[in-house]
């Protein structure tokens, strides 16, 4: 059975989205709190964390930029739907994916477990090569790394998996809407801000100056290229 933790201060929230996620399969662990959130991930193993961005003591942010520094767990943070620095900010600091408030069950369960399966998506589908190298970054299918002037870079599995779909489609144009279909697995209604978001973190990790990418370009009102040559 794979286990969430679910870091939100509103009892009656946590209580109701327990009993749904739990009639799922999952087992859930709650925390009521940021601290509370933290101590329970470093004495428990789970597979995926809800995180609330309005928390009592530390803020979401800060919680969510220290589960990253120390896993790749994925994270689906909580935000109110007219938070729109909020969700950005969030995903920044390194979150996955994201549900608004009110939540509905069934579409956070969806979520999760698209956010599930892509931890299981290592793999080297429509790639037959044991590596690829564009300018600094080597990518291993075979070995599910990337890595950056022969460093490996801490991916999380999203990051990952988008960048395998450049790679797969190499200096194709993809869509923002492409990209939230083959990498988030599920309509999102047109909703950019995901994708830019990560695509931002990307850059971070694998461009020598972030603000002028080399790797991955904007195809300005179309989408993103991964550039080879």
């Amino acid at each position: 059975m794979q286990r969430l933790l679910f870091i939100e201060d509103d009892h009656h929230i946590r209580a109701a989205l327990k009993l749904a996620l739990e009639d799922e399969g999952y087992e859930i662990v709650e925390a009521a709190d940021g601290l509370m959130g933290l101590s329970a991930f470093d004495s428990t193993s789970v597979d995926l964390v809800l995180l609330d961005l309005r928390l009592p003591d530390l803020s979401g942010f800060e919680v969510c930029r220290m589960l990253r520094a120390k896993s790749l767990v994925p994270i689906i943070i909580v935000t109110a739907q007219t938070d729109t620095h909020d969700l950005v900010a969030g995903l920044e600091a390194g979150a996955d994916d994201y549900v608004t408030k009110p939540v509905v069950a069934k579409e956070l369960a969806a979520r999760i477990r698209a956010a599930l399966r892509r931890t299981n998506l290592l793999s080297t589908a429509g790639l037959n090569i044991e590596r690829f190298i564009v300018g600094d970054i080597e990518f291993r299918p075979h070995q599910g790394i990337v890595l950056k002037n022969g460093v490996e870079l801490p991916l999380t599995k999203t990051e990952y998996r988008l960048l395998q779909v450049f790679f797969e489609n190499q200096n194709n144009v993809l869509s923002r809407d492409q990209l939230l279909e083959i990498v988030w697995g599920y309509e999102y209604l047109g909703d950019s801000r995901l994708v830019d978001a990560h695509i931002r973190r990307l850059r971070v990790k694998i461009e020598n100056l972030p603000d002028d990418p080399k790797i991955i370009v904007t195809v300005r009102g179309t989408g993103y290229r991964l550039l080879t040559a």
